[in-house]
């Protein structure tokens, strides 16, 4: 497939649409998983073990840390792997093969998870891990189909699309979930505590299902991407890294795009943090009358920030029209700065519900805009993979750093709500440097 035959794909609405469905795919797996039931399970294991702790490798650990530093190593793996593939996928053309095989990964290590338990806690952790990696690392590959099938000018509009899809589509998924969670007598399992967690088991076999089931109409319309015409050597498999550091080095002569991509690498790695920990922080730090209440609680506060992300997407899209992409970074960040002010004191159900309400709307604006920001600044180039990786590396290193510090502060402090207020510091740090962002290419 040649460049100019690739530019012939933008604005294609069959293109957008299906790139756009893979959304609706694998968010079933960020809410389920990353936000929703598994967080609930999660913390019920220990609860019903009554224990706080858990012997890893010969020392014993807090759970919340424990899940913060498995997710840090993900996405350590994932940073890794990315310049790697991309510049191989780059090179051969066939960024949605590798798409597709992190798909299957991150679907397959799902299913896995109905085996969890602790005292199978290394082959749980794993399945975890490797879901992780899964969706992260097909993202990587989704991201960089944008610029391809989208101008310019549609591309904050298509973005927005896609993370509405996934928000309707995983808040269906999570609504059966839910139901056999409250109602499990109804799906055939006891009603019971018991009877509940073998739902939950159920749910993560129904997310890895629904992710491979549904991605299958985005890998059969997406065009495999550009080829290069030279057959693939020994040192084409490395040139992922050199691809990288040829972007790195472009970067000095595009100042807007560096100066957004450190504002992003800072702000994201608060919001990235706070977004992967959010229901861990409800479900051990909000007062709840009982454990009942705390379940019932936590979905309803998920559901409230699911459907508002929708509707955030779709403000975030129209204000970045009306007052441009960098003033509403700025605005969005401004909020997340003061919700973690807000997190530190807020104990009741209520206080929680209403910051729910509040992530939800600059939740799905922050992901989409940001993303649709940096396809905006991009070069016209063919190898869109690497920049994209270059983008999904500063990510998952920010990921990763704000991750192991809020599990670090957790560690020694005993207490979530002192990591939720230090991630403060990266809110007013990305205010700052997205103000130094010009919002025009000088010549």
């Amino acid at each position: 497939m040649k460049q100019a035959e690739l530019h012939n794909y933008r604005g294609n609405k069959r293109y957008i649409n299906a790139w756009a469905f893979y959304d609706w795919a694998n968010s079933a797996y960020s809410l389920v998983i990353s936000s929703a039931i598994f967080p609930i399970f999660y913390g019920a294991l220990f609860l019903s073990a009554a224990t706080e702790t858990v012997e890893i490798f010969g020392g014993q650990i807090r759970p919340t840390p424990l899940i913060s530093y498995v997710t840090a190593a993900a996405f350590v793996v994932v940073a890794i792997c990315s310049p790697l593939l991309s510049g191989i996928a780059d090179f051969l053309g066939n960024k949605k093969a590798f798409m597709r095989f992190y798909c299957y990964l991150g679907s397959l290590s799902c299913m896995g998870l109905y085996f969890f338990d602790l005292e199978h806690i290394y082959f749980g952790l794993l399945c975890y891990f490797f879901g992780l990696i899964g969706f992260w690392g097909s993202i990587v590959f989704y991201n960089s189909f944008l610029p391809d099938i989208a101008h310019p000018e549609e591309q904050d509009a298509v973005s927005a699309k896609g993370f509405s899809l996934g928000y309707i589509g995983s808040v269906l998924l999570l609504i059966v979930n839910l139901a056999m969670v409250m109602k499990p007598e109804a799906f055939g399992f006891e009603a019971s505590g018991a009877g509940s967690m073998e739902a939950m088991r159920w749910s993560f076999v129904m997310v890895g299902l629904w992710w491979m089931g549904f991605s299958q109409y985005t890998f059969y319309v997406l065009p495999k991407g550009v080829s290069q015409p030279h057959k693939l050597t020994r040192l084409i498999v490395f040139n992922g890294y050199a691809e990288l550091k040829g972007v790195y080095n472009a970067l000095s002569e595009n100042i807007r795009l560096k100066r957004y991509l450190v504002a992003f690498f800072v702000y994201s790695m608060a919001v990235q943090t706070i977004m992967l920990v959010a229901t861990y922080f409800g479900e051990q730090e909000i007062a709840w009358p009982d454990e009942g209440a705390k379940t019932t609680g936590l979905i309803v506060s998920i559901l409230i920030i699911q459907l508002l992300a929708m509707i955030g997407a779709q403000m975030t899209a129209k204000a970045s029209r009306k007052f441009g992409n960098l003033k509403t970074l700025i605005a969005i960040n401004s909020v997340w700065a003061a919700m973690s002010i807000y997190a530190y004191f807020m104990i009741s159900p209520v206080q929680f519900y209403l910051a729910a309400a509040i992530v939800g709307l600059v939740m799905g604006g922050i992901q989409s805009l940001s993303r649709s920001t940096y396809a905006k600044y991009l070069p016209d180039t063919e190898d869109t993979a690497s920049y994209f990786s270059f983008f999904d590396v500063a990510e998952k290193i920010g990921i990763v750093i704000g991750m192991l510090l809020y599990g670090f502060i957790d560690q020694i402090t005993g207490s979530m709500r002192n990591s939720v207020l230090f991630l403060i510091v990266f809110f007013i740090s990305g205010i700052i440097l997205l103000l130094r962002v010009p919002e025009k290419i000088k010549h």
